[in-house]
């Protein structure tokens, strides 16, 4: 085991399907001598060559477009758009071609292509950096959504997603990039994508969470226990395809729920998970489900981003009020 930061794992990660599978390819912008933005490809061009590693033009269309092709060919391209804010510019090649090819080839194709991309609030970006538009992502048939918590799901979900047939979106929250260390293996393994994971053990109330707002749900939890509040914190991992049965699990033994998501509440997943939940549990629950978000609005400057984010007590309030209805 080694202490590892999320972005050490996603490069870990990295470097071991480069390793493994000549057909991994690894590109985007500045991803090459620089390493990326964010140093997570760091040192992979020196150790598997230009072919494999290599940078773009600042495109996000061309780099869409260029991983189609190789899919397509046989190739696992893996990606990166540089910030997710930026994918207006290749959803066609998303939306339109990737989630659509195994259908419309009648399985004869596939498209192996992971897409890494940071996001999220609470580093003081600029504009369109920090936008949560995972919702986007997860109402798209034939995508795959992953969003890791932690370094050691990071690891594990980037080579089970790079090892997909399908197309897999790979988010990364930029606030926990180097926010605190965890032991990974250093050896290979995988983490089976649609796989949600309860963080923590509860019975009273069931918080069901993704991304950042994991560490923000335990937190609260940590704190409502000291209420004699009893919370169960669901990290959901992916998005879609979502963990309907864990959810499902937890709610019938707490009844009661809150959805927690940094995105805006008319976006994000959390509208989707409520309805799943009513439509499969209603008559296990005590309380309407709740969700915590941030407010309808485009995401604020930085002068005012943590007012603006959804926080651990905001998460507290929440659950009184469905421990209390």
């Amino acid at each position: 085991m080694a202490q590892m930061t999320m972005i050490q794992a996603i490069t870990d990660a990295l470097r071991t399907e480069l390793r493994n599978d000549p057909n991994v390819l690894v590109f985007g912008e500045d991803v090459g001598v620089n390493g990326g933005v964010f140093r997570a490809t760091e040192g992979l061009q020196k150790e598997f060559g230009e072919e494999r590693v290599f940078d773009t033009p600042l495109a996000e269309s061309g780099i869409g477009g260029l991983a189609v092709g190789l899919g397509l060919q046989g190739f696992r391209p893996v990606p990166e758009i540089q910030f997710f804010g930026f994918v207006y510019e290749v959803m066609d090649s998303i939306s339109g071609q990737l989630a659509r090819m195994r259908y419309r080839s009648g399985g004869r194709y596939s498209a192996p292509v992971t897409i890494r991309s940071p996001f999220g609030g609470g580093v003081h970006t600029p504009e369109m950096h920090a936008d949560s538009l995972e919702g986007l992502m997860a109402q798209q048939p034939g995508l795959k959504v992953v969003i890791p918590s932690t370094p050691y799901d990071a690891k594990g979900l980037l080579i089970s997603s790079i090892r997909d047939n399908d197309p897999v979106i790979y988010l990364e929250h930029m606030k926990l990039y180097r926010s605190f260390r965890q032991e990974v293996p250093e050896e290979e393994y995988t983490i089976p994508l649609g796989k949600a994971e309860v963080k923590r053990e509860g019975s009273d109330v069931t918080i069901i969470t993704y991304g950042a707002m994991v560490h923000e749900s335990i937190k609260a939890a940590e704190e409502l226990e000291k209420e004699g509040h009893s919370a169960e914190v669901i990290d959901l991992r992916t998005i879609s395809p979502i963990d309907i049965e864990t959810i499902i699990a937890s709610v019938e033994k707490t009844s009661r729920a809150i959805v927690v998501q940094e995105a805006q509440k008319q976006a994000g997943i959390a509208a989707n998970v409520v309805a799943e939940i009513n439509d499969r549990a209603i008559l296990s629950l005590e309380a309407p489900v709740l969700r915590v978000t941030a407010p309808d609005t485009v995401f604020a400057f930085p002068q005012a981003e943590t007012v603006w984010l959804p926080n651990y007590k905001d998460i507290i309030e929440t659950a009184k009020k469905v421990l209390n209805f």
